[in-house]
């Protein structure tokens, strides 16, 4: 099975059909021994109505009680290994099957890494979701075939040739039945892959629509528009009820079909066969081998529908896949040096200027337009920028990434110790201070890098109210600390990450009023000579920031002083007045 480690390799990426046969490639060795074990299990089980046969015919006679004894000691045996084949056969398709699973898993995270920023402007939240919860697990599925499938053609051809010195009549039936059998199911199974098709692209609207609204529920709630939503909401997952139900109506007949054709099958060879015995055509041996010999085949037979039916999930699923692995990663061509040391950044679009060494402030009544000047001056949206006069899409990604921070008020937290989330962004940074590799010792205390950061977020206390301190665990998004908490240790991991340029979004929203003073007061002394961009609406912050850059429909409109802008700005002054009145409303 695949290494959490190693290379997945380059998918196949023509098609859903083409992805699926790259899974069987990429493991060999597995994959013909899955189809071999297969193949032997269900040959031997069809070896079991041969030595019946034998029994019957030679055994029951008097005075032959010992080849009776003989045949009977050879079907035990046979059973008996073919339950260990039937063992080492269903252990290889399990390998099989998670390490398509797990392939697919790390092709569409890496690829996931590889688009960064462009991902979720390129495919939707609901998409990728969709892929990782369903789709994955449906292509490891559909690669049952390659055992039980292979198994299942090649059991009809031995089952064919015992037939054949029996009766060219049965043989003849037995041979027609699987095809007339698909031509009753082809239909249905395409249909399926349509309703699938369908319903796979409605389920990944309704999960993005799901964290659009999760992630805006407290606007929703402010703006009154959360009982409109809702309603929306409702009636989409009414409409994605009723699909659901025609793909599975469409997939009962199918399996239906899996259970009653072979039945209808068995028994009509069956009829056919006793017929031939009461006629003395056959031998009673021979009839109960050909009952046997058909009884074998209703499990390949019944397989033959349900490889059918997954291989149409399946080839759904990874076209799913394919769409995903298709999408480029915006070029980085860039290849002029970036600026020696500290420079301006410029943002044309908007006239924002970001002075190297200050602590600024941007200012707007729209979160919306404040958080577009910080993508465009951070690179994570096409932009004109500038950065010491050369354009900031012109130098090369890395450089970008290596000294300008751009820190998301909603940056995401990985499942793991709040040692851990710090210590990643940590080891961005180089000197005497850095954290040393091979971790710290359990319940450790913060080294001076970190307690410095935790100091400047007034993040002190969250280590000291958690068990383990700093080596406690953190659920995924952080969901056992609170909203303030898990805001003070963003910015922390920010702080800590010591970023050249550092471009906070909205730092202090989550945090009262005290806490927030202590943030305003101290931040300015752990970012003294490194470029620093907060957007804000809150009078302590903008009170200790160098510049305030205030912007009006997205452009700037003055720039100066906290207090300046208040004397000569009535705009700036009543969108600073609100935000002073809610907080103290807060407060109260």
């Amino acid at each position: 099975m695949i290494d959490a480690y190693e290379d997945p390799g380059t998918p196949d990426t023509r098609g859903g059909w083409s992805y699926l046969w790259w899974l069987v490639r990429r493991q060999p060795g597995r994959s013909l021994a899955g189809a071999l074990l297969a193949s032997v299990w269900l040959t031997l089980m069809a070896g079991a109505p041969y030595l019946m046969a034998r029994a019957v015919d030679d055994g029951l006679v008097p005075g032959r009680t010992g080849v009776l004894a003989g045949w009977t000691a050879a079907v035990f045996v046979l059973g008996a290994v073919n339950a260990w084949i039937s063992i080492m056969r269903h252990r290889t398709m399990t390998r099989v099957r998670m390490d398509a699973y797990f392939r697919t898993v790390k092709v569409v995270v890496g690829h996931a890494v590889r688009l960064g920023a462009a991902l979720p402007r390129r495919a939707g939240a609901g998409e990728v979701v969709t892929i990782g919860v369903g789709d994955v697990h449906t292509i490891a599925q559909a690669l049952t075939v390659v055992g039980p499938g292979v198994g299942a053609v090649v059991v009809y051809g031995v089952v064919a040739g015992l037939l054949m010195p029996i009766s060219p009549l049965l043989t003849g039936v037995v041979l027609l039945g699987v095809p007339v059998v698909a031509l009753l199911a082809g239909p249905l199974t395409r249909r399926l892959q349509g309703r699938e098709t369908e319903y796979r692209e409605r389920q990944g609207v309704l999960t993005a629509r799901i964290g659009d609204l999760a992630g805006g529920l407290r606007v929703l709630n402010g703006l009154g528009g959360k009982g409109l939503f809702a309603d929306a909401f409702r009636r989409d997952s009414q409409h994605l009820r009723v699909q659901g139900y025609r793909v599975g109506a469409v997939a009962s007949w199918v399996q239906a079909l899996g259970v009653g054709l072979p039945t209808v099958y068995l028994a009509v060879v069956t009829w056919i066969g006793a017929r031939m015995a009461a006629r003395g055509e056959i031998t009673v041996g021979e009839l109960v081998s050909v009952y046997g010999y058909v009884a074998v085949l209703v499990g390949p037979v019944a397989f033959f529908l349900e490889m059918g039916y997954q291989l149409s999930r399946g080839v759904v699923a990874a076209r799913r896949v394919v769409r995903l692995l298709r999408l480029a990663p915006e070029p980085d061509e860039g290849t002029d040096r970036a600026p020696g040391g500290p420079a301006v950044l410029h943002d044309p679009e908007s006239g924002v200027r970001v002075r190297p060494g200050l602590l600024t402030a941007l200012v707007g009544a729209a979160g919306a337009e404040t958080g577009a000047v910080v993508d465009r001056l951070g690179r994570y949206a096409p932009s004109d920028v500038t950065w010491g006069g050369t354009r900031l899409d012109a130098v090369p990604l890395r450089d970008v990434r290596s000294r300008i921070l751009v820190a998301d008020h909603e940056s995401h937290f990985f499942a793991d110790t709040l040692r851990n989330s710090l210590a990643g962004a940590g080891n961005r940074a180089t000197g005497p201070d850095a954290p040393a590799a091979g971790g710290a010792p359990e319940h450790a205390p913060p080294d001076a890098r970190t307690a410095r950061a935790l100091h400047a977020a007034a993040a002190t206390d969250i280590p000291r109210a958690l068990p383990d301190g700093l080596d406690s665990e953190l659920s995924a998004q952080a969901r056992n600390l609170s909203g303030g908490q898990r805001q003070r240790v963003r910015l922390a991991r920010a702080l800590l990450a010591d970023p050249e340029v550092l471009l906070a979004v909205e730092p202090t929203s989550a945090l009262d009023a005290h806490t927030e003073s202590l943030v305003a007061e101290r931040l300015g002394t752990a970012r003294a000579g490194r470029t620093t961009l907060l957007t804000t609406t809150s009078p302590l912050m903008l009170a200790r920031a160098d510049e305030v850059v205030y912007l009006v429909d997205g452009k700037v409109a003055a720039t100066g002083t906290h207090e300046g802008l208040l004397e000569h700005e009535p705009g700036y002054r009543a969108l600073v007045a609100r935000d002073a009145e809610e907080e103290e409303e807060a407060v109260r």
